[in-house]
């Protein structure tokens, strides 16, 4: 397949998705989530055994486009929803992909982009990057993203980082547990491939058992709460503060909340 938001290559048993909108900061569009859910498709219908996703250009992936944003308050009721829900296919997808994924962080991973780097199963990051939930301050919620970051880092952690919506450098990921290791930028390539190389030796049925075991641990749980996620992140649009706070981003001035 041909795809125009990502590039997916295949290197023996390891196969590499390049998230590919440099002059957007690889932003996340509709048409990356659909390309994202295809690619990995292909990775799991292909022989590869491991997959590496990495950013082109200075950053990882700096969350949602600016294009889809200023559609987002236009949506209908069903279109929000759809959207939601698209998101946390995307998501899911990540985090019980069957196969071992290594997130190659080269630069800001922000909002959904630090979902897709977190939800990896390691999280190699350059000491320049970037994490952080910046939904609250721009009248949004980080309603599917804070199903996962629970678990990844605690709840008063997860609070910590969802209510401020700080931003938050490597070594801090790194202290919280979203970052599994801190790479220079020049080796950041080679060690996601040294990883790739030791998940390689082990044998292909037990890593695909044990991923799987994990996963089936907490999936009832995950389908609850993302479904409550979802119907939240749909509701949050229908107000004025998400209104206010997207106009106000897109304005690049400070939002007046309304607290309605």
């Amino acid at each position: 397949m041909t795809y125009r938001t990502l590039h997916l290559e295949f290197t023996g048993e390891i196969a590499m998705i390049t998230l590919s909108r440099p002059e957007k900061r690889n932003a996340i569009s509709p048409e990356m989530i659909a390309e994202l859910l295809t690619a990995f498709d292909e990775v799991e219908a292909s022989a590869a055994r491991v997959l590496i996703l990495t950013g082109a250009g200075n950053a990882f992936c700096s969350g949602m486009d600016l294009e889809a944003l200023k559609k987002l308050a236009s949506q209908s009721p069903a279109e929000q929803r759809e959207d939601a829900d698209r998101i946390a296919r995307m998501c899911l997808r990540i985090w019980s992909f069957p196969k071992p994924t290594i997130a190659a962080v080269n630069g800001p991973a922000i909002a959904g982009g630090c979902g897709i780097a977190t939800l990896c199963d390691f999280t190699m990051a350059v000491p320049e990057a970037k994490f952080g939930y910046p939904e609250v301050r721009i009248g949004f919620l980080p309603a599917v993203v804070s199903v996962f970051l629970i678990r990844q880092v605690g709840e008063k952690r997860a609070r910590d980082l969802l209510l401020t919506g700080r931003t938050i450098d490597a070594a801090e990921a790194h202290r919280l547990g979203l970052v599994t290791q801190i790479v220079p930028e020049k080796e950041l390539m080679i060690a996601a491939q040294i990883l790739a190389a030791t998940l390689l030796s082990s044998s292909p049925v037990s890593l695909h058992m044990t991923k799987k075991l994990l996963c089936d641990f907490a999936a009832p749980e995950i389908d609850r709460e993302l479904a409550l996620a979802t119907a939240e992140s749909a509701r949050i649009r229908s107000t004025q503060d998400f209104r206010e706070g997207l106009e106000s981003f897109l304005e690049k001035r400070a939002p007046r909340w309304s607290g309605k």
